[in-house]
Formats: structure tokens, C-alpha cells, sequence
């Protein structure tokens, strides 16, 4: 199979041929459909986060066809589509896995991080954490689903019941959780990269009541606010603009380092926390909600070759949506 390998951190991915893997245990091998490109792949192959699996193919927002089951899988079909989410496997015994938070696991392995991900024609995964892919998807149209969709909701849920919700970095995560925050009744504020006109317009485009850029107040105070971009200083600027008892919520696995801020900024029962990865009950929870909104994906199409340059292009913040690394087959 061909698949983009990534050999040393900092440097670009490598087109390489190699053998198709063999599924183990409760694995699964897939025929990769559709694959989209994540902001955390950027922090994999920028060395932002350390100790990956080396060589490594990247990517964690898969679909994939069942092709051939392991000697104990059974929960799953050859034909079936499914998705193959950033969390590939947990202990099951910790003290995080058996209070419901395997996404804490100290042991957890991650699609395109600590395993072999989907930046390829096919990959394997234990079918315990593959997810039903909603039929009235397509196979590009799913695939941001798989991060960008469940880390979003993670931290929709996170936010409470907040009906002025602030968005920022409107990016893969924000076009669909304010599309359900929309659905939800609730009013979204899009704060984007200064002079971003056109990111301004894709947020309005989506319902958002008011857009603007990262370091303009919005005109109400907010209940709470999303974070993700990768941006520290956007930490105390969206304190600044929410309310007194109101939430930020830092949606990503990494940020550049939080300033320094005077405790005003956090006095009055304001509170910040953070996002740390999902859970298969999130998954299951949010492919359930996503037709029912109906959840609609913004995508541009790359083949897989074309890998570097759908993530130079998210690096630049020139993508709308998600970009997709996709198969001959994806329809």
C-alpha cells in the first residue's frame, strides 16, 4: 500500500510503499475512505507533542471499509463503514477507565500519534473504538466528524448550558459545534484572526449572531466560550468577555503558553479548563445528535499524496472548514 510516513518530526511527510497490515487480536483492517486533516497532526509533525510511535502515519478523523477481521474481533462486519476516532485503545482497569474517563488513561494509545493513523490506503484498529458512520454521510462529509465533531462536542458539553457562546479560532471545530449550538437554541460569537473577513463571513454564513476579530469584545458579555485555537494569549481575552460565573474552555491538545493576566480577569466565579481528548460514550452520543441538526461538513478534497500540502494550508489558515485526504473510491 502507499501511505504518507512521517520519519522525523520538522520535517515533511514521505510518499512511501509498504506492506498492508495484518489485523491482530480485536483489530480490523480498514480500507481507508476518507481521511481529514486535524491541527493536531500539525502538532505531531511540528514536535509540539512529544514521543510519537516513529515511523508514523499520521491521521485520526478516518473512514474505512471492514476488510478483514482479527481472530477475535466480533463486533463488527466485512462491507461496514465505520470511523476510526483520535482514541484507539485504554487499559480498561485504571482508576480513570473504570470511573467512565478513558480518556485520562495513563496506558491510551491515539490514531496517528502512538499508532499508525489513516494518512494511507489502509490501516487497522481495534474494533472496540470504531464508531457507526451515520448513513446519510458521505465518506468526506464524515470524516471531520471523527475530531474536529467530537472534541467540539466534548467541549460543548463543557461549556454548560450557556446560551451566549463564544467561539474562537473558527476553524474545522467551530463550523460544526456551532451549527448543534445553533440547534441548541443558543446565540454564537465567531472570533477569528484579525482582517479574516472571509472566516468572518463563512461563521455569519453558519448563524453566528456577530463575528469578529480575537481581540475585539463582543457587544454582550458572553456565559461562556470555546477556545480552538491554539493561541495562549486567547485565554485571558475570552475572560475579559465572558461573564461573572462564566466558562473557557480550551478545546485543544496543545497551546502555546497562557500569559500572565491580572486575577480581576478571573474573579467573580470565572472558571477555565480544558479538553482532554474523548471517550467512546462522546462519539457514540454525537454521531446520534449530527443527523438530527443536521450537522453539514465544509470540506476541500486532496488526495493523499497532496498530504503536506493540505497541512501547510491549515497551518496558514487558509482552509475553510476541513480538508479531506481522500480515496479513489470516496464518494
Amino acid at each position: 500500500m502507499r501511505a504518507m510516513i512521517l520519519e522525523q518530526p520538522g520535517k515533511p511527510l514521505s510518499l512511501r510503499d509498504g506492506p498492508v497490515p495484518e489485523p491482530r487480536d480485536r483489530e480490523v483492517l480498514l480500507k481507508v475512505l476518507a481521511c481529514a486533516v486535524c491541527r493536531t497532526d500539525l502538532h505531531v509533525l511540528d514536535g509540539e507533542l512529544p514521543n510519537p510511535k516513529l515511523p508514523l502515519i499520521l491521521g485520526h478523523e478516518i473512514v474505512g471499509r471492514v476488510m478483514r477481521l482479527g481472530k477475535r474481533a466480533s463486533l463488527l462486519s466485512v462491507g461496514q463503514r465505520v470511523g476510526v476516532p483520535w482514541l484507539g485503545w485504554t487499559d480498561g482497569e485504571c482508576s480513570y477507565c473504570r470511573a467512565g474517563n478513558e480518556n485520562m488513561c495513563p496506558k491510551a494509545l491515539f490514531t496517528g500519534y502512538t499508532l499508525d493513523g489513516g494518512y494511507a490506503e489502509f490501516t487497522v484498529a481495534d474494533e472496540r473504538y470504531c464508531v457507526p458512520i451515520p448513513e446519510s454521510y458521505s465518506d468526506a462529509g464524515a470524516a471531520p466528524l471523527l475530531c474536529a465533531g467530537l472534541i467540539g462536542y466534548r467541549s460543548l458539553v463543557r461549556a454548560g448550558d450557556a446560551k451566549r457562546l463564544g467561539i474562537y479560532g473558527f476553524g474545522a471545530a467551530a463550523h460544526i459545534i456551532a451549527q448543534v449550538a445553533r440547534h441548541q437554541g443558543r446565540s454564537v460569537y465567531a472570533f477569528t484572526r484579525a482582517g479574516d473577513e472571509e472566516a468572518q463571513r463563512f461563521a455569519k454564513g453558519l448563524g453566528a449572531v456577530w463575528a469578529g476579530a480575537s481581540e475585539e469584545r463582543p457587544p454582550e458579555e458572553l456565559d461562556a466560550a470555546i477556545i480552538f485555537a491554539p493561541v495562549g494569549t486567547l485565554v485571558p481575552a475570552a475572560l475579559a468577555a465572558v461573564r461573572k460565573g462564566g466558562t473557557v474552555v480550551c478545546g485543544g491538545i496543545h497551546m502555546s503558553d497562557i500569559p500572565s493576566f491580572p486575577y480581576e480577569l478571573l474573579w467573580g466565579e470565572r472558571s477555565v479548563c480544558s479538553v482532554a481528548n474523548l471517550t467512546r460514550k462522546d462519539a457514540a452520543e454525537f454521531m446520534n445528535i449530527a443527523p438530527k441538526v443536521p450537522v453539514r461538513t465544509t470540506t476541500q478534497p486532496f488526495a493523499l499524496e497532496q498530504a503536506n500540502e493540505a497541512l501547510d494550508q491549515l497551518r496558514s489558515g487558509k482552509l475553510q472548514g476541513a480538508a479531506v485526504l481522500i480515496s479513489d473510491e470516496t464518494h
